[in-house]
């Protein structure tokens, strides 16, 4: 028994397991590729790729199980999964975490990382349908033109299931919203699996993306009412790295399972950690549900104040800029002659600097200096990489190009929350994150369709979209010095 426990330790299975899928990388890179390329045998691929995915999966599974029952600092969590992806680094960890051992001791699940799991859950759900999305709509018979309306369309519906979302969190607290939004997003995964014509998708997206909505503003709202308030910034980036995780993890996920399985597999796959997320949200949130009293039952409806209306402008230009790249970032690419590939290479660098820049203790910096000036440094740093983007015609240029995004959306993502957390009170601020991620959706549509408008080459739309983004920093900086 006492074996047995110390073998389901958080530090012994993230070191036990690591060393293993350290092994089987080494294997894949020395062993299997060579015996691919040099002896023609790609089976060797296929098998030793296949192992090291499945042991790949149960060691992050490993290292998240940790991170709730340690509650180390975000950084352990951060370098153990990107260790995994570098030959020899899983070795070095383990010794680094064997000599630090003492100094991790097994806690009580906090509430509040349940809450990060459901705001992970939310944007890989989102995540995992933009690489996948229009080739399913396609195999089923849409047109090209449908098909982009397909995809849109989960946006469209999300929008208005987050403004629901916020009067609902107002109203009745974030359990209600949350759980109901967790349980109806896993059905409406589900119901992909039943679809066999366009029409039957467009309802499913519709729904999908209606529900979902419901979850965001939920999860921001409570996450925001548990911080104290000189720590709503360091909290926000904390958040932000989860949504940073879910960018890199989802599409990749998708992208490799859908090629394996299909769609309305991996997508019942993401279905099942909803239910589980549900499960748990009844028995750990339940008892911190609101009770509201009659005296309390006249809301509060949120005020347009400066800080307000920033941090909504900061959500639909951080997203206008988002969809902007998803959509110009591959053509550009292409037109260089690189392989896709490198687009959605390009796309995990921001991704992995946003997120490290979320996680080291840097972070602090959005408690201490104004959330205003963080918003506009970050805005800024956006702009400025969406021009260079179109004049950069080398692989390194590129490279350090959306290093830079990544750096403007680690200052602009928690700025922005910080605005809007301090602009509002518990009693509104539902309605104020529903107006919030309402935006979030309006501004990836207007970003992707309305810049693929402009009748002008990719390298003059990049610059138009960096000169719009420069153009709301100097507003906000304007707002944020005046008295």
């Amino acid at each position: 028994m006492k074996m047995l426990r110390a073998l389901l330790h958080p530090v012994t299975a993230v070191r036990f397991t690591g060393i293993i899928d350290g092994c089987s990388l080494l294997v894949l890179l020395l062993v299997a590729m060579p015996l691919k390329y040099i002896a023609d045998m790609p089976l060797a691929v296929t098998l030793a790729g296949s192992i090291h995915g499945g042991i790949f999966i149960v060691y992050v599974l490993a290292v998240l199980y940790a991170q709730l029952r340690l509650q180390w600092h975000v950084k352990w969590t951060f370098f153990s999964i990107l260790a995994a992806f570098l030959p020899f680094a899983n070795f070095v960890l383990e010794r680094i975490i064997r000599k630090n051992q003492t100094a991790f001791v097994v806690k009580k699940v906090p509430a509040i990382w349940l809450v990060y799991a459901i705001v992970f859950f939310t944007f890989i759900d989102l995540f995992t349908q933009l690489p996948v999305m229009s080739t399913f709509a396609t195999s089923l018979g849409a047109s090209a033109a449908i098909a982009g309306f397909i995809v849109g369309l989960y946006s469209l519906s999300n929008m208005f299931g987050n403004v629901f979302s916020g009067f609902l969190t107002d109203k009745h607290g974030t359990y209600v919203v949350l759980s109901t939004g967790l349980v109806a997003t896993g059905l409406a995964l589900l119901l992909y699996s039943m679809v066999d014509n366009t029409g039957g998708l467009m309802a499913v997206r519709f729904l999908h993306g209606f529900v979902s909505g419901l979850i965001a503003p939920a999860a921001f709202t409570h996450l925001a009412n548990a911080t104290k308030s000189d720590k709503q910034g360091s909290r926000s980036a904390i958040t932000g790295s989860f949504v940073g995780i879910a960018a890199i993890v989802g599409p990749a996920y998708s992208g490799i399972m859908a090629s394996r399985t299909s769609v309305p597999f991996v997508f019942s796959t993401v279905a099942l950690f909803g239910f589980v997320l549900f499960l748990a949200t009844v028995i750990v949130l339940r008892s911190q549900k609101v009770q509201r009293k009659k005296e309390n039952k006249k809301r509060q409806r949120v005020a347009l104040n400066r800080g307000m209306i920033q941090a909504l402008t900061g959500a639909f230009f951080l997203m206008f800029s988002q969809g902007a790249l998803a959509y110009l970032l591959p053509l550009h690419v292409e037109s260089l002659g690189y392989s896709s590939r490198l687009s959605g290479t390009l796309l995990s660098l921001f991704g992995l600097v946003a997120v490290a820049l979320f996680l080291l203790p840097t972070n602090q910096i959005f408690d201490k200096k104004s959330p205003a000036i963080i918003f506009s440094l970050g805005l800024g740093c956006i702009g400025i990489s969406q021009i260079l983007i179109g004049q950069s015609s080398g692989m390194f240029e590129l490279y350090a190009v959306m290093a830079l995004y990544g750096v403007g959306f680690a200052l602009l993502f928690p700025a922005m929350n910080t605005l809007l957390i301090r602009s509002t009170e518990k009693e509104n601020r539902g309605q104020a994150y529903g107006y919030f991620y309402a935006l979030f959706s309006i501004g990836t549509v207007a970003g992707s369709s309305g810049i693929g408008l402009v009748p002008a080459s990719v390298e003059i739309q990049f610059v138009i979209t960096g000169i719009v983004l420069l153009g709301c920093t100097a507003g906000v900086l304007l707002t944020a010095t005046a008295k």
